[in-house]
């Protein structure tokens, strides 16, 4: 059986034999967002079915492809699709993107998703600055041996979701006249929506938005030392705070602030 940093080295190497050199950010892009990816200027397309050892995307709104190139004058390699837990794969399935990243010298990744407002305050196509999360998936990507090349045994997550390009982002969002809401996401397995009890369990426990991703590679991400900037488009309100939940709802209101978004995170590239 191949090691996980044997494949994550052969990973890589594919990747870096087709182009793919200096890479300084990573972008995951969630449902309905990844047409980002297409704003990329001299891309180099690399579908997920030709990577030695890369999972394959599932999901209605994900495309299943890497896209690298330039996006605000920054090198980027961008995920059009990620892999989820409630698809039946073993958490190191679901991060192992994030360990390839690393492994090609990425230094930040900037992780996106639609998520269910459970802040009262929020409305359906707001966007959301993540300032931290909850884990709630019951199971965390690093239980098991722990290999220090990676990072340490017990990471810190004081500060998962760097500082400064929080201010960053806060202040492109001003000078765009965008309001960026702020707070906490809380990753629940899925592929059920919430319950209504458990969304009022949520915001008591403090969280303002409630998804099925995120987590697992922000965790995995900060083990590996590098920085994350968050961002999640509020799709929906959550379970019991609107009459239904459907994943139509997520992709239809993805696309219409998806100029917002594109637009956010472009300028925020820049000056990051």
């Amino acid at each position: 059986m191949i090691e996980l940093q044997e494949k994550i080295q052969q990973t890589a190497e594919f990747i870096q034999g087709k182009g793919v050199t200096d890479v300084e950010f990573g972008l995951i892009l969630g449902s309905g967002l990844g047409e980002l990816a297409e704003e990329i200027q001299e891309p180099v397309v690399i579908s997920y079915n030709d990577i030695p050892h890369f999972p394959v995307s599932t999901v209605v709104g994900h495309a299943g492809q890497l896209v690298y190139g330039s996006l605000s004058g920054r090198k980027v390699l961008a995920m059009q699709g990620r892999f989820h837990y409630y698809e039946g794969n073993p958490m190191e399935t679901v991060t192992y993107p994030v360990r390839v990243m690393a492994a090609l010298g990425i230094h930040s990744v900037v992780v996106t998703n639609a998520a269910g407002g459970v802040n009262l305050d929020f409305t359906p196509g707001n966007l959301m600055l993540i300032q931290d999360h909850i884990n709630f998936m019951g199971t965390n990507p690093l239980i098991g041996p722990n290999d220090e090349n990676m990072g340490p045994r017990f990471p810190d997550m004081s500060a998962a979701y760097d500082g400064a390009y929080q201010e960053k982002a806060r202040e492109v969002a001003k000078k765009l006249e965008l309001d960026l809401k702020e707070g906490v996401y809380m990753g629940f397995t899925g592929p059920t929506y919430e319950t209504p009890a458990e969304i009022r369990m949520a915001r008591t426990l403090g969280a303002d938005a409630v998804g099925m991703s995120t987590v697992p590679e922000v965790i995995v991400a900060v083990h590996n030392g590098m920085n994350v900037l968050g961002i999640s488009c509020i799709t929906n309100l959550a379970a019991g705070m609107q009459a239904n939940l459907n994943h139509e709802e997520v992709v239809e209101t993805t696309e219409r602030v998806k100029e917002d978004f594109k637009t956010l995170i472009k300028e925020t590239l820049a000056v990051l």
